[in-house]
């Protein structure tokens, strides 16, 4: 599989571009911001956008969604209880942006079990609510790779004090979706650098 991973945005999100090696067939987790350079990606390694994902709503991880969508005709997937956010954004997330925020649309609504495929890849939709509402994780078929958002970080996890955040949903959400997919398992967060389940599950102080 091929796998980008760029640091995006004013608030440096971490988007992953994952690509099929045959079919050329990618998706985008988590567009944040910096459009051009994603796209410039895109190009660069021939694959072409089949679906624009997000983990939940928030600015810093959806603010490329229309860009890329207008450029590779790609549909924009994100849980059911987050779509909102996308096509009505948060005054917080206007202010931080400058206004500059464009509004998207989404096509595709995920619910927990869904299946997103891309190539002979598939990554599977957990919804873990803690962070938004409709936050999801994304889990790589076959691989042991998770990519959790804004759930779950190096030595930390998401804030909950946004509209619709909830600190025991969250640490529900860990405990038993994250932690049982087992200590091996890679965990690429929406900011800062990759762990594992087992180096969380141990050292993490929230847990």
């Amino acid at each position: 599989m091929i796998q980008k991973v760029m640091s995006v945005g004013m608030l440096e999100s971490n988007c992953y571009i994952l690509g099929d090696e045959l079919t050329r067939e990618a998706v985008v987790i988590d567009p944040g911001g910096d459009g051009p350079d994603i796209l410039a990606v895109l190009q660069q390694e021939n694959l072409k956008l089949k679906i624009i994902i997000n983990t939940h709503g928030h600015f810093d991880h959806v603010g490329a969604n229309q860009e890329l969508k207008e450029a590779t005709g790609a549909p924009i997937a994100i849980h059911t209880a987050d779509a909102d956010m996308l096509n009505q954004p948060s005054a917080e997330a206007l202010f931080f942006t400058g206004g500059r925020l464009r509004p998207s649309q989404a096509d595709i609504l995920l619910k927990e079990d869904d299946i997103l495929e891309f190539g002979e890849y598939q990554l599977k939709v957990l919804h873990t609510p803690g962070h938004t509402v409709g936050g999801i994780c994304l889990v790589l078929q076959n691989e042991p790779i998770v990519y959790v958002g804004d759930t779950l970080f190096a030595g930390s996890i998401g804030r909950t004090d946004f509209p619709g955040g909830s600190y025991n949903d969250l640490i529900a959400s860990v405990r038993t979706k994250i932690f049982p997919l087992g200590d091996h398992y890679l965990v690429m967060p929406g900011h800062g650098p990759a762990t594992t389940v087992g180096q969380e599950r141990q050292y993490n102080p929230f847990f």
